[in-house]
């Protein structure tokens, strides 16, 4: 369990490590970059590198913590990663189960996977499930995430490197945009944050723009937020037109 700094949760928590790249997002994983460090530095955790790795003793964790807690589940992998064990997916939703206080958001590329297991877990209001698309290539995982048994659904559109322009939000609860950070990053547009926004606006679903990435990519150089002083500081900047917009899902309010 760590402290986070992202900004649309509290903490992460990592059963299971190791992940591989499967679509245009996952070029500059920052898990992977993140996975080498710790290697480095010796934490046992990390001593096989980005290879999957389950573990057991990490599903006790979420007892521990006193008070309710925002949970980010898997930062460092996907537990819907075809090399993790059924039984040990089903675990990690016993612990969810179990603990209800707390909020759970769980992130797949693997969308379909996802929906051929949906039926054999026990979907608690507090699990919150998500798929990543990075653009109109990856729609797809809308729709497949929309199909699961999931009480409350969204997406994390980040890093958001090309328009997503076919997006049937009538099952999803909350939308997530972001720009790519990093020396090398891809720009994001404005046209293509406005087009989902918009979209979000019309459909009632809540939307929650995390960053610009880097500076240059963000239209409005006097963005306050760009510098790292202001309270809602975020690589590159976060307001649209004067607004900060970090609404959460209408059913968790």
């Amino acid at each position: 369990m760590a402290q986070s700094n992202i900004e649309w949760t509290e903490l992460t928590w990592n059963p299971v490590t190791g992940c591989n790249k499967i679509s245009p997002g996952c070029k500059f994983c920052y898990a992977e970059v993140m996975t080498r460090r710790l290697q480095a530095m010796g934490i046992d955790k990390y001593k096989d590198g980005f290879n999957i790795r389950t573990h057991s003793d990490a599903l006790s964790i979420p007892f521990t913590w006193k008070k309710s807690k925002i949970v980010f589940v898997n930062s460092m992998s996907d537990l819907f990663h075809p090399e993790v064990p059924l039984d040990f997916i089903k675990a990690v939703f016993s612990v969810m189960n179990s603990t209800p206080q707390h909020i759970y958001q769980v992130l797949t590329k693997r969308s379909e996977r996802l929906l051929e297991l949906s039926n054999e877990l026990n979907w608690t209001e507090n699990i919150w499930m998500g798929v990543s698309v990075e653009s109109e290539e990856y729609a797809y995982r809308i729709n497949e995430l929309s199909k699961t048994n999931a009480k409350i659904k969204f997406l994390s559109i980040e890093p958001l490197i090309a328009p997503v322009k076919t997006m049937d939000l009538k099952e999803i609860d909350w939308v997530i945009v972001g720009g790519e950070s990093g020396h090398k990053a891809r720009p994001i547009k404005k046209e293509w944050i406005d087009s989902i926004r918009i979209k979000c606006n019309k459909e009632s679903v809540a939307f929650f723009f995390k960053q610009w990435g880097k500076p240059q990519f963000n239209i409005n150089p006097g963005d306050p937020t760009i510098s790292s002083d202001h309270p809602q500081h975020a690589k590159g900047g976060c307001q649209l037109d004067g607004e900060i917009y970090r609404e959460m899902p209408h059913k968790a309010a």
